[in-house]
């Protein structure tokens, strides 16, 4: 069976006001492109007329440009989740044009088949091939590829000639049964597979194929600043005491890392930490720098969602192919981050902070409490389910006028039940075994700045009880910031 060949306007004509659309990727990886540009166009135009048109995005995390960038701008995305990170979608969020609800990114498939958000209208998928039966090789992100091909009434295809189809093989896609019938995920290394390399479509639903030549446009993360490079190293350092202590086996065990230039100076020091040996990731992002770990022989096998990496490392990674691919496989997000086997494979988790509290507790998504930064993404997947929980934050940014260590965060992701070690430039945080007090203590002495620590101890005092906080002033640091732009002039 062919399918017909669409414009990118043709297929944007099938996308109409109030529809729920299911799209592959997971970051700007593997998500569509050429499509979105046109549904933006045709929205642009529907606004103009004095028309309605806005459109539900549910796909693996956050997308790109052409997607929540371009639809943003004309205002046309009406419910948004899991994940996003666009800055004109968070102006969105935030003004409440755009109705976003955070979710645990391994969750979103699954509740999509219990039919808790509703019946999808169309999948736009992107793939590097197609044959005429429905098998398609997926680009370089699976998210909820298998779920919204299975649920969506109608499918787009984009075919995309700027990414390698070396991708073949890569994948490895699996649905699982959902509840009564749901058994154990079969995966008890990190290099198993337990699905297929093709995702296959049922041809009947597909509306066509879009052509489209265009880069994932991943950007390289800024180089490494002096206080990232401490924050890796403090981490590094803390791994190779567990290392020494036996409470890691000598083997060591398989690693999971957030996003961003935090978690890129963890991997470069990892590579240089030899007291660690060769390890492997068991992921949902493979990043730059994984590249150069298994050039330098320390990382073994990469099991990840996406491959988000820059243009130039992709490029890099399929014109060695022979060395890179027979090492990484490509998951969709409900088994890169299911629970079950982050914990049977006991993977250390290591997750970036926007603040952390006194007592443990960790604010991953919102900007003093409010503003949606990102999202919770798959921290909170890894984090309570991981052998260890490491959080990791620079202890002051804008120059000093905001502490990341706070008396009590603004917003909580994570409780301190999930968090076992803190990390900033100033040093390592050992939570385990702690009570509240003591892990305060723990905290202001190891990990928060030195202008801050009088406040903090001050903050300490003042309540009573068994976490001691103090409900008058517990907010003073954020609302310092607010009314003349430094915490440093809170008054408790």
């Amino acid at each position: 069976m062919s399918f017909p060949i669409l414009t990118a306007e043709e297929a944007a004509s099938f996308i109409n006001n109030g529809m729920a659309l299911g799209l592959s990727g997971f970051t700007a990886s593997g998500a569509p492109k050429d499509t979105f540009d046109a549904v933006a166009a045709k929205a642009a135009v529907e606004h103009e007329a004095g028309r309605p048109f806005k459109v539900d995005i549910f796909t693996g995390a956050s997308t790109n440009r052409h997607v929540d960038g371009a639809l943003s701008l004309v205002n046309a995305i009406g419910r948004r989740t899991p994940y996003q990170n666009t800055p004109d979608l968070r102006k969105r969020i935030n003004a409440h044009d755009a109705h976003y609800f955070d979710l645990h990114l391994s969750e979103l498939a699954q509740k999509l088949r219990y039919g808790f958000y509703g019946p999808l209208d169309i999948a736009v998928i992107e793939a590097v091939d197609v044959q005429p039966d429905g098998r398609l090789v997926l680009g370089t992100g699976a998210g909820i590829a298998p779920t919204i091909a299975k649920m969506a009434k109608h499918i787009i295809i984009e075919l995309n000639s700027a990414i390698s189809t070396k991708l073949e093989g890569l994948h490895d896609l699996y649905l699982p049964a959902d509840p009564p019938h749901r058994r154990e995920i079969p995966i008890y290394n990190v290099n198993d597979r337990i699905g297929s390399p093709y995702l296959y479509v049922d041809p009947k639903k597909v509306i066509g194929i879009v052509k489209t030549h265009c880069t994932d446009e991943v950007h390289p993360f800024t180089a490494v600043d002096e206080t990232s490079a401490k924050i890796g190293a403090n981490v590094c350092e803390f791994l190779v005491s567990e290392l020494r202590k036996g409470h890691l086996p000598k083997e060591f065990l398989p690693l999971q890392s957030g996003v961003g230039n935090v978690a890129n100076a963890v991997l470069y020091g990892l590579a240089d930490a030899h007291e660690i040996p060769p390890f492997s990731f068991y992921t949902e992002v493979a990043q730059d720098a994984v590249l150069d770990l298994m050039e330098r022989d320390r990382c073994r096998y990469v099991s990840t969602c996406s491959l988000t990496m820059s243009d130039e490392a992709q490029a890099r990674l399929f014109a060695h192919d022979h060395e890179f691919c027979r090492r990484i496989t490509i998951r969709p997000s409900e088994l890169s981050n299911n629970p079950e086997i982050i914990r049977r494979l006991g993977v250390i988790a290591m997750n970036t902070a926007l603040e952390a509290d006194i007592f443990g507790a960790i604010n991953s998504t919102h900007v003093l409490g409010t503003k949606m930064m990102n999202g919770i993404g798959g921290s909170g997947d890894f984090t309570r389910n991981a052998y260890l929980s490491i959080f990791s934050c620079p202890s002051v940014t804008k120059g000093g006028c905001i502490s990341n260590i706070v008396p009590m965060v603004a917003h909580q992701d994570h409780s301190e039940h999930s968090v076992d070690v803190l990390v900033t430039d100033q040093g390592i945080a050992d939570l385990r075994g702690l009570d509240p007090v003591q892990r305060a203590e723990r905290i202001i002495e190891n990990c928060a700045h030195p202008d801050y620590r009088p406040l903090l101890r001050e903050y300490l005092k003042m309540g009573a009880g068994q976490t001691p906080h103090s409900l008058k002033s517990s907010f003073a640091f954020h609302n310092a910031f607010n009314e003349t732009g430094d915490m440093r002039n809170a008054k408790l």
